[in-house]
């Protein structure tokens, strides 16, 4: 069989450090396996083009949401041989679901595999905001010691209201993350924690737009659906409290380009951080470079070191449970036999 990963370029630093599976020069570690057992590899960086040009004779496919290859209808149609398309990650939003259910392609993912890692990296975040880290680490490079400049915009996250988007398995863990600093944490999803939930993690349910007004900051880890593309737009970023800080480790087009940089630039908001972004990889002159008070990164939070190891080993558990001709674990899969199997891609047959 043929197998083609679409995975970000190392370069050197990739051929230096094997343990940097995600990158397309280490193939998720994978290469001996899949060669050794007859099968072909093809391993792009190049997304478009390249990828059009192997689509035809390939059976697997795997790609990553941090270097996503857009696996759309009419590539799809392009792939008569295709039947598995793996992500490397979590989120497999970049694939039309519905047109992979139409051609019988098995579509799945390694859930769990970077909800620590993404948690973590929020959590980062909001300290680095709240903090104003960035601007006081900058005067260090830039030889200066303006306290006053610094501290100005910086303070105690002890005390704020926090409020979660999407109560998943990655808001769930900001959530118990957050609980040391004694904050007041509202949280609002699509379905309702239980009671014995709410209690355990310290968090009290409000509609979105009641809470906004609320919370000093705000963190977003939804999946990006028709419902939540573009959810924060100009006028839900309007009704956040003025001086409220916003992360986004979810998907970049839940917040609306435009709307953003004008509510930073306005100070409306106190300031941005998250590692997603749309498209991906951001184009040098994405606006949101040049935002004011931001601290974004580019999107590495779910491929931490000890992530690139969960993922890549699912990956490799797939692939040799898709050659016996066994069922992929449960939890991994989205679509199978022709259906949505995972709830919470199941937006992909409501339009």
């Amino acid at each position: 069989m043929k197998v083609v990963m679409v995975l970000y370029p190392g370069g050197e630093t990739a051929r230096q450090h094997p343990e940097v599976l995600g990158a397309a020069e280490n193939a998720l570690g994978l290469r001996g396996f899949l060669e050794s057992a007859g099968h072909e590899l093809v391993v792009l960086t190049e997304k478009e083009r390249a990828l059009d040009e192997v689509l035809p004779s390939t059976d697997v496919l795997v790609t990553t949401p941090f270097w996503p290859a857009y696996v759309t209808a009419e590539r799809l149609a392009r792939a008569p041989k295709l039947r598995l398309v793996l992500t490397a990650g979590v989120g497999s939003d970049h694939v039309d679901l519905a047109a992979a259910a139409a051609r019988n392609v098995t579509v799945a993912e390694i859930t769990g595999s970077n909800v620590v890692s993404v948690a973590e990296h929020t959590i980062m975040q909001i300290l680095t905001l709240v903090r104003n880290y960035l601007p006081a680490y900058q005067q260090v490079i830039d030889g200066k010691w303006d306290i006053a400049e610094a501290a100005a915009r910086s303070h105690d996250l002890e005390g704020k209201t926090v409020g979660i988007v999407g109560a998943g398995r990655i808001g769930q863990r900001v959530a118990s993350r957050l609980k040391p600093f004694d904050v007041r944490v509202l949280y609002y999803d699509f379905r309702r924690l239980s009671t014995v939930e709410e209690e355990v993690l310290g968090i009290r349910y409000a509609l979105l737009d009641r809470m906004l007004p609320e919370c000093d900051v705000v963190t977003v880890h939804c999946p990006l659906t028709p419902e939540t593309d573009g959810l924060f737009s100009r006028e839900r970023l309007a009704r956040m409290k003025k001086g409220a800080w916003l992360v986004n480790t979810a998907r970049g087009k839940i917040v609306q380009t435009q709307p953003l940089v004008h509510a930073l630039e306005s100070g409306h908001l106190a300031g941005y951080a998250g590692d997603v972004w749309y498209p991906q990889p951001a184009p040098p002159d994405h606006p949101w470079r040049h935002m004011p008070h931001h601290a974004l990164t580019v999107h590495v939070s779910g491929t931490s070191l000890e992530a690139q190891r969960r993922y890549a080993d699912g990956i490799h558990d797939c692939l040799e449970r898709y050659f016996a001709g066994r069922s992929l674990e449960r939890d991994y899969l989205i679509v199978e036999g022709g259906k949505v199997v995972n709830p919470s891609y199941s937006y992909a047959f409501a339009h």
